[in-house]
């Protein structure tokens, strides 16, 4: 049994060895065929056929010095082609080079033309419209007591004590967005400005000064101080003063100066 197992394994070794042998002979003679077939697709391509060759061969001098010079002038041709296509590639790469710094320079020009229309960003500095003192806080959070409304509510300004009639000043430059008489707090001027922010001018009694889509610079005149609130109407003579941030109401005193 044991003799059996070892002429077994020793057969099916030599046949794999053989097999794998033939297998790599296949191979290797596929590959020499791709080669030499190749290499004579590229004769072919820069010489003359046998046929054509053949016809060209010489019985006497004349003959042979006629087949020299015509053998010279196709294998001059066909480097000449050669010369000729390699030529044109290098002109198309150079032309295609030519375009991509073109458009690399255009892009960095308008790239840089749009920088410099790019202003800087105007910071914001916000003034008192009226000077006097604050009777009513800013108020969000907790409520305050109104005499007017006889109860407790909440406050998106400030009340800034004034007489009727006092100049009240934009705080910063902007544009007028809106003129109205609002049914809580009267006569009102919007001035909408840079960064998302905006001011409210309220309880007016003439806003003559201004109009609409008007800009206006800071510390322009927009109006005068009136009793125009019916929110506030019990308070003494002052202006209601609001701020806006990104369309949320904010603590005007954090930003006035």
């Amino acid at each position: 049994m044991r003799r059996e197992r070892r002429l077994r394994t020793r057969r099916n070794n030599f046949f794999f060895i053989a097999g794998t042998m033939i297998i790599f002979l296949i191979i290797t003679l596929v590959v020499l065929y791709k080669v030499y077939n190749n290499k004579l697709k590229d004769i072919s391509k820069s010489m003359l056929s046998t046929e054509e060759i053949i016809g060209l061969v010489p019985n006497h001098k004349e003959d042979t010095e006629s087949a020299s010079s015509i053998l010279s002038k196709t294998i001059e041709e066909s480097k000449k082609e050669n010369l000729d296509e390699t030529e044109q590639e290098e002109t198309i790469k150079q032309e295609e080079n030519l375009i991509t710094n073109e458009n690399i320079l255009e892009t960095s020009t308008v790239e840089k033309t749009e920088e410099q229309k790019a202003e800087p960003k105007k910071e914001l500095s916000f003034e008192y419209p009226v000077q006097g003192d604050t009777i009513r806080e800013f108020a969000m959070e907790n409520l305050i007591y109104s005499e007017t409304l006889e109860e407790w509510t909440t406050h998106q300004g400030i009340d800034i004590k004034a007489d009727r009639t006092t100049v009240v000043k934009a705080a910063e430059e902007g544009t007028v967005v809106a003129i109205k008489n609002d049914p809580r707090f009267g006569l009102t001027v919007i001035i909408e400005h840079e960064d998302g922010f905006k001011t409210v001018y309220s309880n007016l009694l003439t806003t003559e000064f201004i109009s609409e889509d008007e800009h206006v610079e800071k510390g322009q005149t927009i109006g005068t101080v009136g009793n125009s609130a019916v929110f506030e109407i019990a308070d003494e003579p002052h202006l209601h003063f609001e701020m806006i941030k990104d369309g949320e109401y904010v603590d005007p005193k954090l930003y006035l100066k």
